[in-house]
């Protein structure tokens, strides 16, 4: 029976073994440093909705103060949505919307950090993109156009590799 190549395996990949089989990279023998990341994402919507979010009326509760914690719980459970990606003991997520009158929509703004072996920035990228989505979800029934845009590592600094600026 012939063996299935996996296509592009022929490239030295991290996360494919010597088989071709996924694996998740061993970190065990990297050193604990301090490790950084900051996402960022916007989300654009009608006048109305914006209005609707801003006054703080939306009939499914406060929209920017849920999408926080949805950022929060997001960033934490980022190993159990993205494949490959390890656990990790996040010491801080630190979240901040800001308003955008003249688009209008909101940024949101995450901030992931732990002292370990590898990086946050998947669960800083994870966090912006579910807080982002719960905007849409709570504000949907107002506006179903709505564009999620922009979600983009803005920092990462610690490990190997060393520190990124956008």
């Amino acid at each position: 029976m012939a063996k299935n190549k996996i296509i592009g395996s022929n490239m030295n990949l991290t996360h494919l073994d010597q088989n071709d089989r996924p694996k998740m990279v061993d970190v065990s023998a990297k050193d604990d440093t301090s490790r950084v990341a900051i996402a960022s994402g916007k989300i654009q919507m009608s006048q109305e909705a914006f209005n609707n979010v801003v006054e703080n009326q939306n009939k499914k509760g406060p929209v920017l103060q849920t999408a926080v914690i949805a950022a929060i719980m997001g960033s934490k459970k980022t190993p159990d949505l993205i494949p490959m990606c390890h656990p990790l003991l996040l010491s801080g997520i630190n979240c901040d919307v800001e308003q955008i009158d003249d688009l209008p929509g909101f940024k949101l703004i995450v901030k992931t950090k732990l002292k370990g072996q590898t990086g946050v920035e998947m669960e800083a990228l994870t966090g912006v993109s579910v807080g982002l989505l719960t905007i849409y979800d709570m504000v949907k029934a107002i506006d179903k156009g709505m564009i999620i845009s922009d979600i983009q590592l803005e920092h990462k600094s610690g490990g190997k590799t060393g520190d990124f600026n956008r």
